[in-house]
């Protein structure tokens, strides 16, 4: 039996075939489920060319995370479809460029609001408008996020890294009053990956090529599917025991004592090259 057979998805932020979410719906489908993805305004058309690069083609539903009345109606047209929904991912992160690459001082305060807003309250919105179906799931509802390491401050992250440490504070809290509904909350905290959200981030090599030369079981900047079988096992009946966590996929990165040398290595190395 495969691991999600039967299941019914909705994974948003799809919006190329490097991105974590489209890893998470291929291997979701791989695993059994059946799937509905979510786009928004001009990116839609993306999602629509990702959704028939899968196995099997998915709908393709518009959200946008800060509108309620539209994730009442994808909320709505699920209940109608399916009736029941057994795990959402949350894979919606912005912030604006006068916030990133080592301009945290000078940022303003209306890009760090919409940085959260995006990035972090947007999963208290998908967990509060989807509750009335992740409860009914047979074995719990799953809501599952995408992280980044946020106890940690990183160099050129700024108020991304803000707004993650936002979204586990979200997700904990979403954990405790979701919990007795039946329905667990958790993170995936994934080492840097070469997709379109990364390199919008000036500085991101800085970044990845500390995880190059500083994780133990080494980190490919060009495979997400690690991180995407994480998510799957966080929707999957094996993890109906776990809630409010953060789960690390980066190649053991984040155990280790010496992130701020080797980021300041990997800077150092980037500088004298150019």
């Amino acid at each position: 039996m495969a691991l999600l057979d039967g299941k019914k998805l909705l994974i948003t932020g799809v919006l190329t075939d490097r991105s974590i979410a489209f890893s998470v719906a291929r291997r979701a489908q791989e695993e059994g489920a059946e799937i509905v993805l979510t786009g928004f305004g001009r990116a839609m058309r993306l999602t629509q060319r990702m959704a028939a690069r899968l196995p099997q083609e998915p709908d393709v539903l518009e959200l946008d995370v800060t509108d309620d009345a539209q994730a009442a109606a994808v909320a709505a047209e699920l209940e109608s479809r399916w009736g029941v929904l057994d795990g959402v991912l949350h894979a919606v992160a912005f912030v604006p460029g006068d916030a990133l690459g080592g301009k945290f001082l000078e940022a303003p305060a209306e890009s760090a609001k919409a940085a959260f807003e995006i990035s972090a309250f947007s999963l208290k919105t998908l967990g509060a408008t989807f509750a009335p179906l992740l409860e009914k799931a047979e074995d719990g509802g799953s809501l599952v996020g995408l992280d980044f390491d946020a106890s940690k401050a990183w160099p050129i992250y700024d108020w991304a890294g803000v707004s993650k440490a936002a979204l586990e504070s979200v997700n904990r809290y979403l954990a405790q009053y979701l919990g007795p509904r039946g329905i667990r909350s958790n993170l995936v905290a994934a080492g840097p990956l070469r997709t379109m959200a990364a390199g919008a981030i000036e500085g991101f090599d800085v970044l990845a090529s500390a995880w190059e030369q500083g994780a133990p079981l080494t980190w490919d900047l060009t495979d997400p599917d690690p991180v995407a079988d994480a998510c799957v096992f966080l929707l999957s009946r094996m993890s109906r025991a776990i809630s409010g966590e953060i789960l690390h996929v980066d190649g053991g990165f984040h155990a280790l004592g010496v992130h701020g040398a080797a980021v300041v290595a990997a800077q150092d190395a980037s500088q004298s090259s150019t």
